[in-house]
């Protein structure tokens, strides 16, 4: 089960394949363009693909990663105010539940930050929204919003958000972190956004974390669209953000893949099972440990975050310790303590088969029963399986002191006996 917020989900061989030929991999980013035309062909249907995607009317591919999407699409919102005798606007309003990178890049891209609070559901606060958009409405030149939000929720009232940023006379970034939640469903162009990024790295299947590079392209509306990336080898450098014309074009080819070969059918069904999932997980740990913020309809977005501070308050135990625990099981840590401190942050995708999902429910259920015996003073408080977590194969062979048995570290539900996955070190 992935990192919350991430979107790792499963890269098939099949759409992997292309990058094993030398027509793909062996052609030089600045090749001229009549050596390039198989790619060139590629590129422009794989942008007509995302336009459809996101409702929106102009594409570029060059970001080589999310935060470069968005710092590009913050470039091109400001060339757009520029061209409207608005370039005076600089101040961009960004949710507490948007995604982390947004005040980096809203910053790096020359603006200053205002920060919009959330109510006790994880929504937007609309009141808090209203008054800071009004009151820097001839200073604010866009607002950043992640859809659904970095709290795992869908925002009820985001279109009506759209409308007031848009009565400022400034510009909406969506974030596409969280777009495999949309696609099929909704999509930017017809919620009422101007710029959004995507990643390919997670919506679109190419290879995330250590298997990159990433790509994160923008799509805009045709207002928008004179004042994407250029590049200068084409002769125009307006907003140029890679060496590259077209970013990361190597690994294109597994999006391009993997839209054709699932198809528009398929694509929605990714993001109802990607939903589903989620749900389902939140549904099957909501008397233990909890989630964090439901929408209003008391149901989580794509992802969610499991409440863990009174279980810190009750017993000493953190998220850090769970989350280390979680590696004896053999289940890679999920996102700590973002967006909300002493917090765990999971999101399934929708690769996670009922199985995998149930013997993930059966672990957390488990390390619940591990957190209860500390709680009940059953389990040593200096001295147990989650705060001495991850128990590596060195150490089980080894000396042994602890108060619990070495079969209790290692190998703690059947699933583990049959398939262990043992980390290399233990903790630091």
């Amino acid at each position: 089960i992935s990192l919350g917020s991430c979107t790792m989900k499963l890269n098939a061989a099949s759409e992997l394949l292309p990058l094993s030929r030398p027509e793909f991999t062996n052609i030089h980013p600045l090749a001229p363009e009549e050596q390039a035309t198989g790619y060139r062909e590629l590129v422009d249907n794989l942008s007509e693909m995302l336009k459809v995607i996101t409702g929106l009317t102009g594409v570029s591919l060059q970001p080589n990663s999310g935060a470069a999407g968005e710092y590009a699409g913050l470039r091109v919102i400001r060339s757009y105010l520029e061209s409207i005798r608005q370039g005076h606007r600089n101040k961009v309003l960004i949710p507490a539940s948007a995604h982390g990178t947004n005040p980096a890049s809203a910053v790096q891209a020359g603006f200053d930050t205002i920060t919009c609070a959330c109510d006790e559901l994880g929504n937007v606060d609309m009141k808090d929204l209203k008054e800071k958009a009004e009151s820097n409405r001839k200073e604010l030149a866009a607002l950043m919003i992640t859809y659904p939000s970095t709290h795992g929720i869908f925002e009820t009232e985001i279109k009506e958000i759209c409308r007031i940023i848009h009565a400022c006379g400034a510009q909406v970034y969506m974030d596409g972190a969280n777009m495999n939640a949309q696609v099929g469903l909704t999509n930017p162009g017809t919620i009422g956004a101007d710029v959004c990024h995507l990643n390919l790295h997670k919506t679109f299947a190419s290879p995330h974390g250590g298997g990159g590079p990433g790509v994160g392209p923008i799509c805009v509306a045709k207002h928008l669209t004179p004042f994407l990336p250029g590049h200068g080898i084409f002769g125009n450098q307006q907003n140029e953000v890679s060496a590259a014309p077209f970013g990361s074009a190597g690994i294109l080819p597994i999006t391009y893949g993997y839209i054709r070969m699932i198809g528009a059918e398929g694509l929605t069904q990714t993001a109802k099972i990607a939903v589903l999932n989620a749900n389902y997980l939140a549904a099957c740990l909501n008397e233990t440990y909890g989630t964090v913020y439901r929408g209003e309809n008391g149901f989580v977005g794509h992802e969610m975050i499991l409440e863990c501070r009174k279980i810190t308050e009750e017993t000493g135990i953190t998220e850090n310790d769970i989350a280390k625990r979680l590696m004896d099981y053999g289940y890679h840590a999920p996102t700590l303590s973002f967006p909300v401190h002493g917090t765990l942050m999971i999101e399934p995708t929708e690769s996670e088969s009922l199985a995998e999902l149930d013997n993930f429910v059966n672990t957390m259920l488990h390390i619940w029963i591990e957190i209860q015996e500390v709680k009940n003073n059953e389990a040593d408080k200096a001295d147990n399986v989650l705060i001495n977590a991850p128990h590596p194969e060195y150490e089980i062979v080894g000396d042994w002191s602890h108060a619990y048995s070495r079969e209790k570290a290692a190998y703690p539900i059947d699933s583990v006996k049959e398939n262990k996955f043992w980390i290399n070190v233990a903790r630091v």
